[in-house]
């Protein structure tokens, strides 16, 4: 019998700088497995789709619940799946647009806090947001999302 893999849907919101340098929007997961995490740990805003949900709303749905805002409107460029080490597939569309990044608002999920202790705890789904230039975002995103950077860099070149 073969695994059922997870899979996702996220939008990667995009601009130029005052240079016309390319930046990538990434978020930083919430709660306390991710905490000390950076390099690697850094995603493009997704989350899965839901039973016969539309990929691309379900891409827009997650960006709105992990950011606090909707995804801007505009032509979403297709930018394809990845598969995660952890075999999750991501399917992913970029987006151009601007968000105050210091601004987001996350929804929170609910998880035993410290383990066994029998403390719930709330936690941000996204503790944080950053553009950031090609680059940085590659040591950042985790590493099967960098062939979306790549995919983008091309589409835009």
């Amino acid at each position: 019998m073969s695994a059922v893999r997870a899979h996702s849907a996220g939008i990667l919101l995009h601009r130029r700088d005052a240079s016309g340098a390319l930046q990538v929007l990434l978020v930083h997961p919430g709660g306390p497995f991710w905490a000390r995490r950076d390099a690697g740990a850094w995603s493009i805003p997704k989350g899965e789709i839901g039973h016969d949900e539309d990929p691309l709303a379900a891409a827009r749905r997650e960006f709105a619940e992990e950011l606090g805002s909707p995804a801007p409107e505009g032509e979403p460029l297709h930018l394809g799946e990845v598969r995660q080490k952890s075999g999750k597939v991501v399917r992913a569309w970029a987006l151009a647009g601007d968000l105050d990044a210091d601004a987001i608002r996350s929804d929170v999920f609910t998880v035993q806090w410290p383990p066994r202790s029998g403390r719930m705890r709330e936690f941000p789904e996204v503790d944080r947001a950053q553009w950031f230039h090609l680059a940085g975002a590659r040591e950042k995103i985790n590493p099967a999302q960098v062939a979306l950077l790549d995919r983008l860099e091309s589409s835009t070149a």
